[in-house]
């Protein structure tokens, strides 16, 4: 017997490995329609400041682009912020750009804040936002290169310039928080829903 009650497989609207691995993972299975939203644009729109309230926006509008074109489906669309005090950061496009985030970052504790939002017909069904703190060890300039040349492309992958889950727990010397918050996807209330509205076995 499969875990999975649903007929057909949560849409996941996302290209992230990471979100798909936990997914997969837990026995749920997923069919991949990464949303093509303008995350910049969508926020100047809304006007928002708040790193809590951009990723619960942004996570519902993947969903809701995603579920357009699925009429009938679940589909989850999730994203995650990362601010320092007031400023928030974006993925950096290049690896000047992954430095300057990391020397930023360096000997400080910053905020992870990771939405999960799922859709069906348009309508929002369930959401919920999870915060992590996070304390970067205040390493030194000759490691930071090290750690970039390591990474490669990586560095670019995620906001914040790391991925904990590999090199990047190198960075830090505390983390706080529920770890699938940290890797993207408050996990534990996703799947409690799913169990709840009969899509999981309970």
């Amino acid at each position: 017997m499969s875990l999975w009650l649903a007929a057909r497989p949560l849409v996941l609207a996302s290209k992230s490995a990471a979100r798909r691995a936990l997914l997969e993972a837990a026995g749920i299975p997923v069919e991949i329609v990464p949303a093509s939203i303008d995350e910049r644009a969508i926020e100047a729109r809304a006007g928002l400041d708040d790193a809590e309230t951009v990723a619960a926006l942004l996570a519902r509008e993947k969903a809701r682009v995603v579920g357009a074109k699925h009429p009938g489906r679940l589909v989850l669309g999730a994203d995650q912020t990362l601010a320092l005090g007031e400023r928030r950061f974006s993925k950096a496009s290049d690896r000047a750009g992954a430095r300057d985030q990391l020397a930023a970052l360096r000997g400080k504790t910053h905020s992870l804040h990771s939405a999960v939002a799922v859709v069906r017909n348009g309508a929002v069904v369930f959401e919920h936002i999870d915060a992590a703190h996070l304390t970067m060890r205040a390493f030194s300039d000759g490691f930071l290169e090290a750690y970039l040349d390591a990474a490669g492309e990586a560095a670019m992958a995620s906001v914040g310039g790391y991925q904990l889950e590999g090199l990047g727990i190198q960075l830090f010397e505390r983390v706080e928080g529920d770890h699938f918050t940290v890797l993207g996807l408050p996990l534990s209330p996703l799947l409690g829903w799913l169990r709840h509205s009969g899509q999981l076995a309970k």
